[in-house]
């Protein structure tokens, strides 16, 4: 680390690798939302992003783990599932007044055919004008999953390989994602403008309530002992007046 007067810290986001601030103020200086495309291992999330002097603003946002609630039956983490995040983010967006954005990926490597441009693919399908080249979007075969139902039908004539193990139960959601992915979008698109602008509100968590203590048994209060009367202050003797002559007896005055 550089040393001496000089030095600057950085950023704490630039410090911890979540920021590359070089590549956010080269999107900033476009003036335009942000159609900010998160993946973790599970779960895509995709939102447009407005940036203003008091911070970002999130004007729309969908996340994998709602597709349930539109019929979605296989996993949240794949590339179909990316897509119809996008989907999903940019009707929203586009019922909110949304009509062109820049794709910001973060510190994701833009590799071609990916999930994230998946999720791109699916905010274009929405209508939504985004600037891109087309030889990075992944084909339809891939984004309506049939490479998925392809590698289930590959491994599951092996008894010993791991693959597809824990969802080997499941084996009609594995081989049937490409027509479950054509019923999910379709209502997706059926969603009335009316509902895609509601923002749902955050559900508070319920507090848990504190176990009420036993209240403690007040002690009895001790009877008061009557207090004596203060004695009152003996009253000051008058000072006894003394001659003005000299001497205790002073002098006799002359006749």
């Amino acid at each position: 680390m550089a040393r001496g007067p000089t030095y600057r810290v950085k950023f704490r986001r630039r410090r911890e690798g979540r920021t590359n601030y070089y590549r956010r103020r080269r999107l900033l200086l476009s003036r335009k939302p942000r159609l900010v495309v998160r993946k973790t291992n599970n779960t895509t999330i995709v939102q447009f992003v407005l940036a203003k002097t008091i911070g970002d603003e999130t004007i729309a946002t969908a996340v994998s783990g709602e597709l349930p609630d539109y019929g979605w039956v296989a996993g949240i983490g794949n590339m179909p599932a990316a897509y119809l995040t996008g989907l999903l983010a940019g009707r929203r967006a586009k019922a909110r007044g949304i009509e062109e954005a820049i794709l910001d990926v973060g510190l994701h490597p833009p590799v071609p055919g990916s999930k994230v441009y998946a999720a791109l693919n699916g905010a274009l399908d929405a209508e939504v004008d985004v600037p891109h080249d087309s030889e990075v979007l992944p084909t339809e075969e891939r984004v309506r999953g049939e490479h998925i139902v392809e590698a289930f039908e590959h491994f599951s004539d092996e008894s010993d390989n791991p693959v597809f193990n824990e969802v080997g139960s499941r084996k009609t959601n594995i081989t049937g994602i490409a027509k479950k992915f054509d019923a999910v979008r379709n209502a997706i698109l059926e969603i009335p403008a009316s509902e895609l602008k509601k923002k749902k509100k955050k559900k508070k968590p319920p507090q848990k309530e504190k176990p009420s203590k036993p209240k403690a048994e007040k002690k009895p209060k001790k009877e008061e002992k009557a207090k004596a009367p203060r004695a009152k202050p003996a009253e000051a003797k008058p000072k006894k007046l003394l001659s003005r002559g000299k001497g205790k007896k002073g002098r006799k005055r002359k006749r």
